[in-house]
């Protein structure tokens, strides 16, 4: 016997939330020989999680702290940053939850979310996380009092960038 029309979406559903839970395996096992497929996937994933954060205030509601200063150097620059302080001291690195949203200005002056940056805290001699199969940036001091001595990864998922997806800086990125 046939299942059902209802009977086949709960049978959809399920697969669906299984491939996500696999996804989700995926993107933290990632590594240099994982492959395009999986890359792909990781980016798509992050981009669908932060699509709502292309407005600021909706960073701000879900906790996002806005920094008063833009960060430029010969380089190019990185932006506004938004952080999350919750999601700064939890010791978990999250694809879908980057502590960090980085926003630089257009042409008008309004602010347009450009990456996302994870953060992983570095004391007590912890090793530096991976995403992407690649291994965050660090161990660095703190960058504002607070902030500790930690490790950290930029990825360039709303904006290109030519110096890389995973550069720091953005030479087309500008305070």
């Amino acid at each position: 016997m046939s299942a059902t029309p209802t009977r086949r979406r709960s049978q959809l559903a399920v697969a669906v939330a299984g491939t996500g839970a696999l996804v989700g395996t995926a993107l933290f096992t990632s590594s240099p020989t994982a492959g395009a497929t999986t890359y792909s996937q990781n980016l798509k994933v992050v981009r669908v999680a932060t699509a709502r954060f292309h407005s600021p205030e909706q960073a701000l509601r879900a906790g996002y702290l806005a920094s008063p200063e833009c960060v430029a150097s010969p380089l190019g620059g990185m932006g506004f940053h938004y952080e999350n302080p919750a999601l700064m001291a939890d010791p978990a690195v999250d694809v879908a939850r980057p502590e960090i949203l980085l926003y630089a200005p257009d042409p008008d002056g309004e602010l347009e979310l450009v990456a996302v940056e994870y953060f992983g805290d570095a004391g007590a001699g912890a090793m530096a996380p991976r995403l992407y199969g690649q291994t965050f940036d660090g161990p660095m001091a703190g960058h504002h009092p607070g902030m500790g001595v930690h490790y950290d990864l930029h990825v360039w998922v709303w904006q290109d960038n030519p110096s890389g997806t995973f550069a720091q800086f953005n030479p087309d990125v500008s305070c």
